[in-house]
């Protein structure tokens, strides 16, 4: 037996350590991203489908005369024809992440409110299929509080021979939601433009042009005791300054929003403080 034979088999090093080639390493990058795309793109198609179910369970202001939230989806045809004649550019169609609401039409009346300077309601005439009208047909019924007890006046309209407007149901309600910070609760004046010099909204002034709405911004106010959602509501006797009592037994003055209400969202949009501290509440009914 040789010398070679006899001797016992030489152990690795434990500094050795397995060489893995260049090809394996990449190739398992390239499962390892291609795992984590599959991945993503699984999520984002997930969310993607998630979001609109999302949006469109958020009440949406819809024009006047908007039927209930079903029947309005199985009506409207998505024609657009009432963004066309709205005055004050009031009326938007939805996009993709209302989801089924995908082309209806919506009114954000923080930016821009319906304030009807049509006066004839000119979004319920030019919808052709009755998803904006003044009467109901007889087959579908009137939520209750959502029926105006008379037709409301339309200030701009108050010395006309008719002075109403032709709607029956509200499109939503008033709610002072934020009093703490409300002007007239604190007692407080207003100067300047609401909203600022960069506001977009705009609004028909009687003392300017009853027929051209203007800018908002280039009509500055100078208020002793800030009254701009009163002063500025196109409904008669829809809010007014109420004496209230706060919690403390002591007295104050804050606006309060009455059944002629119809929602155009008006005091909304007008309120100067950041965020509003009246908001309309979308489809909601007067409850006394």
């Amino acid at each position: 037996m040789s010398d070679n034979d006899s001797a016992p088999p030489r152990k690795p090093s434990p500094d050795t350590k397995p060489t893995v080639s260049i090809a394996k390493r990449q190739t398992e990058r390239r499962r390892v991203l291609r795992t984590i795309l599959l991945t993503g793109g699984v999520l984002g198609a997930a969310i993607s489908g998630f979001l609109p179910l999302v949006y469109a369970q958020k009440k949406r202001l819809r024009p006047p005369g908007a039927l209930d939230e079903k029947d309005l989806l199985g009506s409207c045809i998505k024609c657009g024809q009432c963004v066309q004649v709205c005055p004050v550019q009031a009326i938007k169609l939805a996009d993709l992440i209302d989801g089924v609401g995908v082309g209806t039409p919506y009114i954000d009346p923080r930016a821009q409110a319906c304030d009807f300077s049509c006066d004839a309601v000119q979004c319920i005439l030019a919808c052709p299929t009755g998803a904006l009208t003044y009467h109901k047909p007889s087959f579908l019924s009137v939520r209750p509080g959502a029926a105006l007890a008379a037709k409301p006046i339309l200030l701009a309209k108050e010395k006309d021979e008719e002075p109403t407007l032709n709607l029956h149901e509200r499109i939503g309600i008033a709610r002072l939601t934020r009093p703490e910070a409300c002007l007239a609760v604190q007692g407080k004046g207003f100067k300047g433009q609401t909203r600022g010099p960069g506001f977009k909204g705009r609004m028909r002034y009687m003392a300017v042009d009853r027929w051209k709405p203007i800018n908002i911004s280039a009509h500055p106010y100078d208020l002793a005791e800030c009254d701009l959602c009163v002063r500025e509501c196109p409904i008669k006797n829809a809010i007014s300054i109420e004496t209230v009592f706060a919690p403390d037994g002591s007295q104050r003055k804050s606006p309060v929003v009455h059944e002629p209400c119809v929602g155009c969202g008006v005091c909304e949009m007008i309120c100067p403080v950041e965020p509003g501290c009246i908001t309309v509440e979308a489809g909601e009914v007067w409850k006394i």
